[in-house]
């Protein structure tokens, strides 16, 4: 092989090295006249994208250990919502019916088409929940990672005058604007039919107690409900779902990734009537 055949060689393949680590860069996109931060890792042998939704406060680098596995089995997306990371700050409502039509329009600017497995931490996974009840069609399963459930979470108003006070000093505008309609977007997800047909997985975290270790102490706030009715109705969602116990915390996706990987990976591979087996 003649020296300038072997550089070219070598120049190509350092091409197509930079052009995989471009890819897993996020980029600010224009859509429409707002900007957004975004990251798609494209898999051309898969029919699915797997779609990330961050919970509270949160942004794409803190699903970066899940993202790199699950790119190797689908297309992967994720994004910052508006008011987060470099997106820019919202100036529409911060319902979940809103941040559900915005998200499917910045997967129709990318190209990306349903199916779509949808991965909701926290609050994201409160907006999934609407997402998939809202276009069942276009979902191929839900994962749930930690997440909230519908009326999981008391309305603002009842909240403790001094835990609406710190969340107006401490949370960002944009932050507190979504916690000021999570009870709004729950029951708009009551509201639509449900989706038991769907492969669920929900990952619930559940830390147990290590050597030398301080176990971690749950701070409620006085912000999540009491009610029993309310209580006995979240348990009784999703009952086909597949519950999977994490020793974890909140942050199971920087936690242990490997778990939100798998349930992924059963969700992209199993049949719901599986997934219903599997959690027997």
């Amino acid at each position: 092989m003649s020296k300038p055949f072997r550089s070219l060689i070598l120049s190509c393949c350092c091409l197509a090295v930079a052009t995989a680590a471009a890819q897993t860069q996020p980029t600010v996109q224009a859509i429409g006249a707002r900007k957004v931060e975004a990251l798609t890792v494209r898999h051309p042998a898969s029919c699915c994208v797997v779609v990330f939704e961050a919970g509270s406060r949160g942004t794409i680098d803190k699903w970066a250990g899940v993202l790199a596995a699950a790119s190797r089995d689908a297309t992967v997306f994720a994004y910052n919502r508006p008011g987060y990371g470099n997106s820019d700050i919202a100036t529409t409502p911060r319902d979940g019916r809103t941040i559900v039509e915005e998200l499917r329009q910045l997967l129709r600017h990318q190209g990306l088409r349903p199916p779509y497995v949808l991965v909701g931490h926290s609050l994201g996974g409160l907006y999934m929940q609407l997402f998939a009840r809202a276009y069942p069609d276009e979902v191929k399963g839900v994962v749930l990672v930690d997440a909230l459930y519908p009326g999981a979470i008391r309305p603002v108003a009842d909240f403790p005058w001094t835990t609406r006070l710190a969340g107006r000093l401490l949370f960002s505008r944009t932050a507190w604007s979504e916690i000021e309609q999570i009870d709004a977007t729950g029951r708009e997800v009551l509201a639509l039919p449900d989706i038991d047909n769907l492969p669920i997985v929900r990952l619930v975290n559940r830390p147990k107690a290590h050597p030398g270790k301080v176990p971690p102490i749950a701070v409620d706030f006085g912000v999540t409900t009491t009610d029993k009715e309310t209580i006995e109705r979240m348990r009784r969602l999703y009952p086909n779902a597949k519950t999977v116990m994490v020793d974890s915390d909140h942050q199971m996706q920087q936690a242990t990734p490997e778990a939100v990987v798998q349930a992924i990976r059963d969700v992209l591979h199993l049949s719901p009537e599986l997934l219903a087996s599997a959690r027997k």
